[in-house]
This record gives C-alpha cells, structure tokens and sequence, in this order.
C-alpha cells in the first residue's frame, strides 16, 4: 500500500476514533463526578479492542492489513493511546523481555507524570 493510501486510512479512523472518545466522554462523565470514569472506560475498552482486532489480524484473514491500520492505528489509536501503551507492553513480554517491559511501563507513567509537571510549570513561568 501506498503511504499516502496508509495516512489516508490511519487518519480517518483517527477522526472517527477521536470523535467516539469525546462521545463517550460526553455520555459517562456525569455518572461518576471526581473521578475520570470516561476516560477509564475508554482505556479498558480500547485496550480489549486492540486486543480482539490486532489477533484477528495475525491469526486470521478477518482482517486485512489495511482494515488493521483504519481499524487498529486510526480507531483505536484516536479512541486511546492507552491500548496502544498495553499492546506494546503485551508484546514485550511475550517476547520474553521483562526489563524492556518493565522499562517502558514504569518509565512511561513515571516519564508523563514528570514531563506534565514540567510542562505545567513552565507554563506558569509565562503567565
């Protein structure tokens, strides 16, 4: 496939992915006041979606390598980067490499908690 074909199909199923987690996060926020509910129920679900869709797509002909980018990248990737973060992790680990994975899990959430603070604070520097 083409990279222009490619962009085309990862950034539509971008958009639609982007469009569902702002409608889900349209729908749940009012249940769950102080708590990030939505954004919660958009991880989970879209980490099992990765899952589902990204094993079709290696054990079967269900998916197709362009329905995985629209459907895998875009969608799911629009919808969270979470389940993108959980797949990589999954396939560390399968792939017998625990320092790697335990690297990339905690240096992640260590890292973006570190690099927000950061950001925030030189945001302040400017106001």
């Amino acid at each position: 496939m083409k990279h222009a074909g490619a962009l085309l199909l990862v950034g539509t199923g971008g958009f639609l992915g982007s469009m569902a987690r702002y409608l889900v996060t349209l729908l749940f926020s009012p249940l769950a006041p102080g708590f990030p509910f939505a954004t919660f129920a958009v991880n989970i679900f879209g980490s099992f979606l990765i899952g589902l869709l990204s094993e079709l797509a290696v054990s079967t002909t269900l998916v197709s390598p362009e329905a995985r980018l629209f459907l895998v990248t875009g969608i799911c990737g629009g919808f969270t980067t979470f389940s993108a973060y959980m797949f990589e992790s999954t396939a560390l680990m399968k792939d017998g490499q625990l320092f790697y994975t335990s690297m990339y899990l905690v240096g992640s959430i260590a890292g973006g908690l570190i690099a927000l603070y950061s950001g925030t604070l030189l945001a302040k520097l400017w106001t």
